[in-house]
């Protein structure tokens, strides 16, 4: 089968890999038909983790279950399925709290926890840009599709990951009907946040970036954009608040956070949000930050290469806020947004930018790895079917 396969620091190419098969009697095999490029995945790309060479990209997939293995009861050959980038067991003691993205049974490493699709870090699991992608445990992770699966795969593929993490940061932040929002990173995860506090009924939502192109896409779903490059966000923020501050916030840009010229600063978007957010607000961190980075000594310190990042947090403490933390729990929230999806509530492909055939996946990377003007979301469909 054709699968994107990561080869170096930035150098991704598409070529034969073995089949993907049943190899556990819980695991259904599923034709991918639409994958994205994720912001997580550029991490990997540019060689900022420990992502093996030989490894396929995709961790937002969805696609037709074509075979199941003897112990599958629910899931069917010939439905239409999204899967959360987490692969979780649905048994050990996280996924029954409902933490699906800290698996402690499908993470190999018994000091670790959490296991994805095509992911540094999290086992050894291939990822979907890809025809076919395995799928442990298919019964509990797969989320079945209606009747309209087909025609709204763009929506559909971001209960995958952005749209359940979006949600995820908002939840974290306890953004509730009324409330003055404010995310940090306008990319795929950001714009998802902001759409999720509006969706919770939020009063205002501002979406700070300085990319130009990701703030009008901010902007057209109602949220007010604020350019860093030419504003400070927490002025503009307390300007509108009577001098408070927002309710909440939502960090959803990472540890790779820049600015405008250029530089790298891990703390950026968290001291912007300390500063930004009133006296004891919360903030929902989605962003990724990693223990080890293999460029952060280069890109910006050797403290930051070991994720020690200098966040204001006596100003935090003194504010009395809150902070919420890591990578969300897909099958929380998936089932819910699906309905909000089938139900006309929430259309999520308004991010997409690009959909092309699974051979461009190459040049996909180059152009969203360098923020090209438009490329805000790639899809990329194995099957040739856009």
């Amino acid at each position: 089968m054709k699968a994107a396969v990561y080869e170096g620091p930035r150098n991704v190419t598409v070529k034969d890999v073995p089949d993907a098969k049943i190899e556990h009697p819980c695991d259904i095999l599923v034709r991918i038909t639409t994958t994205n490029i994720c912001g997580s995945d550029l991490h990997m790309y540019e060689g900022r983790t420990s992502f093996q060479a030989g490894r396929t990209f995709g961790h937002e997939n969805l696609g037709q279950v074509i075979e199941v293995g003897p112990a599958v009861r629910k899931v069917q050959v010939g439905e239409y399925v999204v899967l959360p980038f987490n692969i979780a067991c649905g048994f050990c003691k996280n996924c029954e709290r409902g933490l699906t993205n800290y698996c402690l049974t499908m993470q190999p490493e018994p000091d670790m926890a959490g296991a994805a699709f095509g992911f540094a870090d999290m086992g050894p699991y291939q990822g979907g840009q890809a025809e076919f992608l395995r799928v442990p445990y298919g019964d509990f992770n797969a989320l079945r599709l209606g009747e309209d699966g087909v025609e709204r795969q763009n929506d559909y593929v971001m209960l995958a990951d952005i749209f359940p993490t979006g949600y995820h940061a908002t939840e974290m932040a306890e953004v509730k009907p009324g409330d003055q929002t404010v995310v940090f990173g306008a990319g795929p995860v950001g714009l998802m946040a902001a759409y999720s506090a509006l969706l919770k009924g939020a009063g205002r939502v501002w979406v700070v970036d300085h990319q130009p192109d990701r703030l009008r896409v901010a902007e057209s779903i109602g949220a007010l954009p604020i350019n860093c490059a030419e504003q400070d966000p927490a002025e503009v923020v307390k300007e509108a608040t009577l001098g408070l501050g927002a309710d909440n916030g939502c960090e959803c840009v990472g540890y790779q956070a820049h600015d405008a010229g250029g530089h790298e600063d891990a703390s950026l978007a968290l001291n912007g949000l300390i500063d930004t957010v009133r006296f004891t607000g919360s903030i929902g961190v989605v962003g990724v930050f990693i223990p080890e980075d293999p460029g952060g000594a280069e890109a910006q310190n050797e403290m930051e290469a070991h994720g020690k990042v200098p966040i204001d947090y006596g100003l935090m403490w003194f504010k009395g806020q809150r902070m919420g933390t890591g990578q969300a729990p897909v099958k929380r929230y998936n089932r819910g947004l699906r309905d909000l999806i089938a139900g006309g509530r929430a259309e999520p492909g308004f991010v997409v930018s690009h959909e092309l055939d699974l051979d461009r996946a190459p040049n996909a990377y180059e152009h969203f790895d360098a923020r090209d003007d438009g490329w805000t979301k790639v899809v990329l469909h194995p099957d040739g079917s856009h």
